[in-house]
């Protein structure tokens, strides 16, 4: 039987500082405008088409998603829809746990001090390791927005990314992982406010839904420096691609463990069922799939 990962929690005080710090409630929107704006505005539809937001939250995913393509180009415009439908309604990215394996000097080994994790293929280990985690292909998009100016992209930013392999296990700190710190990496947004990641599906460990944590710093330059963290949360990965993912081979453990654990059930994404961390996500095993998600701070 797998042994669930240790608790998640810091502890109580990280706890309550957490959902004190930067929850934001519907109920203080008001307005058609603003009902509307949310709409266009929440993430969490995927290639299967099973999603519980409206025509306006897939027109907003889809650009989002379109965005990944167009990352490359600092003139690129395809993230503007995404960016004015935040503006009008702001809501913040929930801030959640770091969990027991950043990797971020916080909880044992600190990989923001190495040199070759500024990187956009996370999926080798880099240093005196080249291990490369396999898994299906899966690209990695977030668009930064800044809800102190209006929700403008926020260019220059750092987002530090890291998740479990496809048996759930973390680099640097699971038995026989010590010394490979794959699925993790840092990148800084464009103009547009966006970064990717080519990274593999993470696989499932009882306990937790299946998810990809991230923080994010003002700049690069901040990234090692304490206390200059802007954000701090995880992206949730949807139910249809998870059940795609988890039924090919080499996902058999994250197959069983999947089950055991709901959206609703899970101790992070569980208090609102992820609505604001739920990526869209599309593709197939075959030719890959991309995740994008609006991250406000």
């Amino acid at each position: 039987m797998t042994t669930p990962h240790p608790n998640h929690d810091r502890g109580l005080e990280f706890d309550l500082s957490t959902l004190l710090s930067r929850r934001r409630t519907l109920g203080v929107l008001l307005g058609a405008g603003t009902a509307a704006a949310l709409a266009a505005c929440t993430p969490g539809s995927d290639v299967s088409g099973t999603s519980s937001s409206s025509t306006s939250s897939a027109t907003a995913a889809a650009t989002a998603t379109e965005g990944a393509t167009a990352a490359a180009s600092p003139t690129a415009s395809a993230t503007s829809t995404v960016t004015r439908a935040f503006a009008e309604c702001g809501v913040e990215i929930p801030e959640e746990t770091l969990g027991p394996y950043p990797g971020d000097g916080s909880n044992g080994p600190n990989v923001l001090e190495a040199s070759g994790v500024v990187r956009r293929d996370i999926r080798s280990s880099f240093g005196t390791s080249t291990t490369t985690a396999e898994g299906v292909p899966l690209t990695v998009t977030l668009t930064l927005l800044d809800n102190a100016n209006g929700c403008s992209p926020l260019a220059g930013a750092a987002v530090y990314v890291w998740h479990c392999d496809r048996n759930g296990k973390y680099s640097l700190y699971d038995s026989g992982l010590e010394n490979q710190n794959y699925l993790r990496g840092v990148q800084e947004a464009d103009a547009n406010g966006q970064l990717t990641f080519s990274t593999i599906y993470p696989g499932a460990y009882n306990g937790r839904w299946p998810h990809i944590h991230f923080e994010v710093f003002e700049s690069m330059s901040n990234t090692t420096a304490a206390g200059q963290v802007l954000a701090v949360s995880q992206i949730a990965l949807t139910e249809a691609a998870c059940k795609t993912v988890y039924a090919t081979a080499g996902y058999e453990s994250s197959a069983r463990n999947f089950p055991n654990t709901t959206l609703t059930s899970d101790n992070v994404f569980g208090d609102d069922g992820g609505i604001y961390q739920l990526a869209t996500i599309s593709g197939s095993v075959a030719g890959g799939y991309t995740a994008a998600l609006n991250v406000t701070v």
